[in-house]
Parts: structure tokens; C-alpha cells; sequence
């Protein structure tokens, strides 16, 4: 490549990344920085102006490669490389519990507990009763049986993790009888393209469907047993519902089928919940209690979705079942950490009293606060931002409807109060990148050029934060966020 005079001219200006990093050492902002992320940053800079030099497009000066300048540049990748990937936002989407945004908050006492178990040594595996190696699963199973009438509880990581370990100890229990039947309409895939059909595979199971999309009868079921099924498996749809011209198999009812078959029994809830939602005036979800109560072998829901917990896979059902699966060599690799246990185990303690569980888990708040009070939040935050005092910012008062989110009650529409964003000469889009970079970075949406903030998802001690946020913004609009 032929490189113009101008070009060698600027090349030469460059400084090397010795001569930056001897600079740096007098920085008093930068002394502390580990030198590898001084060295990292220096060559990253010099390697992008270079890179800017030969690149015709570019419209490289002389001012751009002082060292004022260069150094500039070297502390601003400090500070993206310094800045945790990891970090608190705030959710306006509206989304409660937002998959991309984390999921469940967790309780303030559930966080209480992650730290005084992570901080000290802890008896995750030791029975302080007996004085000898005990089961990390105590420290829920008792609780998680008490509310929910099961015989016997376990926890994994995940839900997906749960599902795989129950088909996969239940067709290995029997060769013979690897079947699994399921019906057409439950053959869901829930977040990252994870299939039914697909951990089926996995377990070592084989798939056999029953039914149609739209309706699926217990003589389906009847019809398909043969003497190599071991499994009906019922799949609750909580993340789409179908409607219209439908039909589908009680629990009950396949359970009932299941004991005149000698087979078991499973039901994978996704988005369990001990709470009945219908009393709040939202759709009827099938509870864990009236799970268990068919008489069903096992039962698995996850942890962090309407439970309001954290990220787990929750396993119920019969004792001699759940020995199995135990046992099974898989829950090493699935296996609940110390931090996990800690949270959850506060959470599962709330439901032993269910309007408590509603007051205090966040999840659970946020889906049934009333709509008056999401109102009052959203004039509150409105006045706040009128104090800024800039003739710019507009802001409407919306109803929009806010979601459950997390895969649960698909077709819940939830009653919330929103602010639609306008400032004048920007575009929605300008605000909703000046936010979404911001320090925490508030994340809502856009709908028909307005910014909109849902107050459902809000918490009260960040409308300060919202407030300053955009007050940074109408003082310098155009500018990067800080």
C-alpha cells in the first residue's frame, strides 16, 4: 500500500506506546490503574490512530496526535475497560419480569442473606444435628414441601436443567420403555431457541406426539400407549396461549390415565407460582399447590420468573422419584450454588404467608400493585421533571398496558400509567440512546416518535436518578452522556 507524504508526515507525530505510558505514570487519575490495562489502553489507541492515518476517509490533524490529546483518549479507554460489563439498570419498559434485564428482583432479605452466607463459612453440606456431611437440598426442601404438599423437593441451576434431569433419570430408570408422549400443542420452545423436542433428544427419550396443534384429547393419550411408554408428559404453554377452536388434557385427567396405564407422570409449569393471580384480577395460572395435588410424580417450574426468586429450576413430586433423581450422576453438573440457596430460601419463606409474599418480593408487587398507584408515581416523577424548567421537554400522560414478561401469562394485559417523552428538535431515538447510555442506564421504549417510561416497572428510590438524567441531558443535548 502506498502511503501519501501527509500520511508519513502524521506517522511520525504518533507517539510510541513507551512515551504514553511514561506520560500516564504522571497522571494522578490513572496512577492506580493496574499497568496492564495502562499498557492495553495505550496500545489500543495507538493502534486506532494508525489505523486512522492510513485509512483516506479519515481526517486526521496534527492537534489530534499531541499528547494532551492522545492521553485524553488513553483515559477514556481506562474508563470503558475499568467500568463493570455487569451493572444495575432501570427498567421503564413496563416488562416485569424482563429476561433481558435480569429477570426477578430479589427481596432485600433474600439479598441480606447472599451476603452473610457468602461472606462466612456456611453449613451448606454439613448437618449441624447429626455433626457429619449432610444434603445442600435441606436447606429448601423442607419449606418448598411445607407450601406446596409435596412428598419431596430438589433444586437445580435452571429450569431447562430440571427438565432434562427428571426425563432423562425417568427414561434411563426403564430401557424398555422410553417413550415419552406429549401433546402437538405443548411442544414449546422457550428463550435461546431451547425445544422440548430437543432436551427430549438429550435425555435419551423418544418423542411421540399426540393430538393436533388446537386440541389434543384424553383418548389421544390412550390410544398412543404402548408397551414401550414410560411417560406422559404435560407441558404448561405460560409463555403463548392459543385460542379459538381448542382443547386440552387436564392434569388430572392424564394422571388418572397415567395409574390405569402403570406409567407417571410430569408436568414442566415453566413460570411456576404459589400465588393465584385471578384474585387480583388477572388471568387464572395454574398454581404449584393444585400441581401437586393431582397426585402427579414430579413437577419442575423455574425459580426467578413469577416466583420472584432467583434463577433456578425447582423439582417436586414423590419420594421414590425424587431418590432417583437425586442420585442421578447429572445433578453435579446442575447443582444449586450457596448464593442461590440463600436467596431462595428467603423467598420460599414468604409464601408460608401469600399477602405478605405479595408485599415483599418485588415481582410479585410490581404484578399487582393498583393501577391508582402506578398513577401517583407517574405524577410524581412528572413534577419532578417539570422543575428542570426547560421549555423543550413535553411530557404526556399515557395508559398503556404493561406485560408480565418472562415466558408467564402471555395474554395478560396489566392496567399502568406511562410518561410519553418529547424534547423539542431531538428525535425519540436521541433520548432513548442518551438514556440507555447513561450511568445506570434507563431503558424504556418507543412508541409512535415518544419516549415512553412505564412506572409499573420503576422503583421509587430511581425517579431521583431519572430526574438527573434527564437534566444532563436538556443541559447539554447533543453531548455523549456522562
Amino acid at each position: 500500500m502506498q502511503i501519501a507524504p501527509k500520511q508519513q508526515q502524521l506517522l511520525r507525530m504518533l507517539p510510541g506506546v513507551d512515551r504514553i505510558m511514561e506520560h500516564c505514570r504522571d497522571e494522578s487519575a490513572i496512577k492506580d490503574t493496574p499497568k496492564s490495562v495502562l499498557l492495553a489502553a495505550a496500545r489500543a489507541v495507538v493502534s486506532g490512530m494508525r489505523n486512522d492515518i492510513l485509512d483516506k476517509n479519515q481526517c486526521i490533524t496534527e492537534d489530534e496526535l499531541f499528547e494532551p490529546y492522545i492521553l485524553q483518549r488513553v483515559k477514556e479507554h481506562i474508563k470503558q475497560s475499568m467500568t463493570f460489563n455487569l451493572k444495575r439498570v432501570i427498567n421503564a419498559t413496563g416488562v416485569v419480569v424482563h429476561t433481558n434485564l435480569g429477570r426477578s428482583i430479589l427481596a432485600p432479605e433474600a439479598i441480606e442473606n447472599m451476603i452473610a452466607v457468602s461472606s462466612c463459612y456456611s453449613n451448606l453440606e454439613f448437618d449441624l444435628a447429626k455433626g457429619q456431611r449432610g444434603s445442600r437440598y435441606s436447606a429448601v426442601e423442607d419449606i418448598l414441601c411445607e407450601i406446596s404438599g409435596a412428598e419431596a423437593a430438589m433444586v437445580v441451576n435452571n429450569n431447562a436443567g430440571a427438565v432434562l434431569l427428571c426425563l432423562e433419570t425417568i427414561v434411563q430408570a426403564n430401557s424398555a420403555r422410553k417413550e415419552v408422549l406429549i401433546s402437538r400443542g405443548e411442544l414449546v420452545e422457550i428463550g435461546g431457541a431451547f425445544r422440548i423436542p430437543d432436551v427430549m433428544a438429550k435425555s435419551g427419550g423418544i418423542l411421540k406426539e399426540v393430538g393436533a396443534t388446537n386440541r389434543t384429547h384424553l383418548k389421544d393419550y390412550g390410544n398412543a400407549i404402548t408397551d414401550k411408554t414410560g411417560l406422559l408428559l404435560k407441558v404448561h404453554t405460560s409463555n403463548y396461549s392459543i385460542v379459538g377452536f381448542t382443547s386440552t388434557v387436564a392434569l388430572n385427567e392424564l394422571v388418572e390415565l397415567s395409574l390405569e396405564s402403570d406409567l407417571l407422570t410430569m408436568e414442566d409449569l415453566g413460570s411456576g407460582s404459589f400465588i393465584d393471580f385471578s384474585q387480583y384480577g388477572m388471568r387464572k395460572e395454574p398454581t404449584v399447590q393444585e400441581a401437586v395435588a393431582t397426585g402427579v410424580d414430579v413437577v419442575t417450574f423455574s425459580g426467578d420468573k413469577l416466583l420472584g426468586g432467583p434463577q433456578a429450576g425447582i423439582i417436586l413430586g414423590k419420594k421414590a422419584l425424587l431418590d432417583k433423581i437425586k442420585k442421578n450422576p447429572l445433578t453435579r453438573a446442575l447443582r444449586i450454588d450457596k448464593l442461590t440457596l440463600a436467596a431462595l430460601e428467603i423467598t420460599l419463606r414468604y409464601y408460608r404467608d401469600p399477602e405478605k409474599a405479595r408485599e415483599k418480593l418485588p415481582t410479585l408487587n410490581m404484578l399487582t400493585i393498583p393501577y391508582k398507584a402506578i398513577a401517583t408515581r407517574a405524577q410524581q416523577l412528572a413534577d419532578m421533571l417539570e422543575t428542570i424548567k426547560d421549555e423543550r421537554l413535553e411530557i404526556k400522560f399515557l395508559d398503556r398496558s404493561s406485560r408480565a414478561g418472562g415466558g408467564a401469562l402471555p395474554l395478560q394485559d396489566i392496567p399502568s400509567r406511562c410518561l410519553g417523552i418529547i424534547i423539542k428538535g431531538e428525535s425519540a431515538n436521541f433520548i432513548e440512546n442518551y438514556l440507555r447510555n447513561y450511568s445506570p442506564p434507563i431503558i424504556g421504549r418507543i412508541e409512535s416518535e415518544l419516549f415512553i417510561l412505564d412506572l409499573r416497572t420503576v422503583q421509587q428510590d430511581e425517579l431521583n436518578m431519572i430526574q438527573s438524567a434527564f437534566t444532563d441531558m436538556l443541559k447539554g443535548a447533543g453531548n455523549e452522556p456522562k
